[in-house]
């Protein structure tokens, strides 16, 4: 979702967005990469902790795959790879998690 606001005079231009010619500013699309980043990180975290490591890499996986079939983020570089990089860390954790809980489950 893009939105196009007209740039004022006093505008704060650190905010993340961009400028077209016409002095418009527009709003960068999806933060399903970084929600993707940030669920594969804690799930690379947390692996220890019984399942959660798992259900944050699948939902970081999840994440990632939807943000990369978006528009927004197909035609945007650095999201992609944000994304890609979101999937590659949820299914790194998806692995660690289950390399840690398999050993658990033999002694239940």
């Amino acid at each position: 979702m893009t939105a196009a606001v007209p740039d004022s005079p006093g505008a704060d231009h650190r905010m993340c967005s961009s400028h077209d010619d016409n002095g418009i500013r527009k709003q960068h699309g999806s933060r399903l990469p970084a929600v993707s980043i940030t669920l594969g990180m804690l799930s690379v975290a947390s692996f220890w902790l019984v399942g959660l490591g798992f259900l944050l890499g699948v939902t970081a996986v999840v994440c990632g795959a939807v943000a990369t079939s978006r528009s927004a983020v197909a035609d945007d570089e650095a999201a992609s790879l944000r994304a890609l990089l979101g999937v590659v860390a949820g299914a790194a954790g998806i692995t660690v998690s289950a390399i840690a809980l398999f050993p658990m489950l033999a002694h239940l």
